[in-house]
């Protein structure tokens, strides 16, 4: 179903206004960790050691609000940033695959999938390191679950041409698409390798892994769309 449009007459920040102030929480709080320094927000990044001890007494009925807390920094990572690069490279990308998915099923349903995605990137980061003393922050996790929901939908419907500001001209969804399954087998292509770097590619993973099935699950249908047949 190619060349259908979004509702034009409907403006950047109508369309989109809660996705932006998403995007402009999360640069306020780089810029907060670049004044405040540190210490602050050191304990809101995801350490799998924690998680996992956090898990483990669960499991052992001696769950306590240090374990909730724990748990919590698989939420709260996703709001941090290392560097300006960083947080800007994400917010870009995040806007792109976020503001697609806003636009085809609602903003409760962006919200949605960023928070569940964040945590499921954080658990599969977890789950291939549990024993690892690294902290992990940024929310890349989640930009690649808008990424996998994105494939989701694209393969279950046929998804109208996207047209994205500040993009000029309309991509199709196959291409969109095509760009979350190239930068997911990088990833994998890296844990598989055992590749050094301070990039978390488990948690990019599993950041797509839980788009995908959250896509696959929706029972919804998005606008602009007709079933694949």
């Amino acid at each position: 179903m190619r060349g259908v449009r979004y509702d034009a007459t409907r403006g950047l920040f109508e369309a989109q206004g809660p996705l932006l102030g998403l995007i402009a929480v999360i640069f306020g709080i780089y810029v907060f960790q670049a004044l405040e320094g540190r210490e602050w927000y050191v304990p809101f990044m995801c350490m799998p050691t924690e998680v996992t001890g956090a898990w483990q007494h669960l499991v052992a009925g001696s769950f306590g609000a240090e374990d909730a807390k724990a748990f919590g920094t698989m939420i709260s990572y996703a709001f941090l940033h290392g560097s300006p690069d960083h947080v800007i490279y994400n917010m870009l990308f995040l806007w792109i695959f976020a503001a697609l998915v806003a636009d085809l099923i609602g903003q409760r349903w962006m919200f949605g999938i960023f928070f569940v995605t964040a945590f499921t990137a954080a658990a599969f980061h977890v789950a291939l390191a549990p024993d690892k003393p690294i902290p992990m922050l940024g929310a890349s996790g989640a930009l690649m679950g808008f990424e996998g929901f994105y494939l989701s939908m694209a393969m279950r419907w046929h998804l109208p041409d996207p047209h994205i500001w500040p993009i000029s001209r309309p991509i199709s969804p196959a291409r969109l698409a095509a760009v979350g399954v190239a930068g997911v087998l990088i990833d994998v292509y890296s844990v598989m390798g055992q590749v050094e770097s301070a990039t978390a590619y488990g948690a990019h993973i599993g950041g797509f892994a839980g788009g995908l099935i959250l896509g696959a699950l929706a029972p919804l249908r998005p606008r602009g769309a007709s079933l694949r047949r």
